[in-house]
């Protein structure tokens, strides 16, 4: 399985507009992050998680051809803003793309995009099946995803476990109860906002101890903000088997 980080970056990626902090103005190019998402092939299937204001971008330069499924965490707009651009892949590959969410986040998808739901529709709308999730297991082609249930402060986000592979975005608490998902795990992708305490995202701090308590053999990090520092400043306070996620990187299980 590859696992390809698309963007590793918050609501406002990295550099923020207007920004003159040292981690905005890096040359460094993994100081450079577009909004969250992820990309799972198995060779046969080809899923996406969370298409965001950046969905377009990313999968041009990961030249993501064929699209089997677009997955949704939750609603905020940094990550459902760029379901727009599916279609382009119902041109190209003559087809409907499943959609899979949450009722809840179906809704807001019907408030953001209501012209894709109309019974009557303006030509070239994206075209998708619509996939509800609940606390089951599901298949998007060849690759089952098992939800994880998480807490964004008091907003429920999925997380999911694909094989060994974790990830989770936006959250600050897990139960005990679905952190049994989680383990066994060897690799996750875990949220670490910045180093300062935020009302929904867990902290540098929080994420590194998370990791530790659940023995996942290599960490990385995501969902990171300017006011976290630079990327080779981070890395050297970490442990070495947990690590800053960059754009672009490849991890490969």
């Amino acid at each position: 399985m590859k696992i390809t980080l698309l963007g590793t970056g918050t609501s406002q990626g990295v550099p923020v507009i207007a920004c003159t902090c040292d981690v905005c103005r890096s040359s460094d190019a993994k100081d450079k992050r577009l909004r969250s998402s992820v990309l799972i092939e198995n060779g046969e299937s080809t899923v996406v998680i969370d298409s965001g204001p950046d969905f377009r971008q990313q999968m041009l330069r990961s030249q993501v051809n064929s699209l089997d499924g677009l997955v949704f965490t939750h609603e905020h707009k940094d990550h459902i803003a760029g379901m727009d651009d599916i279609r382009a892949y119902n041109y190209v590959l003559k087809k409907k793309i499943d959609v899979y969410a949450s009722s809840r986040v179906q809704d807001a998808l019907k408030r953001e995009f209501p012209y894709i739901f109309e019974d009557m529709k303006y030509p070239g709308v994206p075209e998708i099946n619509l996939h509800t999730l609940n606390n089951q297991p599901f298949r998007v082609g060849t690759i089952e995803l098992t939800p994880i249930n998480v807490l964004h402060y008091r907003l429920p986000v999925m997380g999911f476990r694909v094989g060994d592979f974790t990830y989770i975005t936006d959250a600050n608490y897990i139960s005990e109860e679905e952190k049994e998902k989680i383990r066994g795990s060897k690799v996750i992708v875990l949220n670490a906002l910045r180093k300062e305490p935020h009302v929904s995202h867990y902290t540098l701090d929080q994420a590194v101890e998370l990791i530790e308590e659940l023995g996942v053999e290599r960490g990385y990090l995501t969902h990171i903000s300017h006011q976290l520092g630079k990327f080779n400043d981070i890395n050297s306070e970490l442990p070495k088997h947990i690590q800053c996620a960059y754009d672009m990187q490849v991890i490969t299980l």
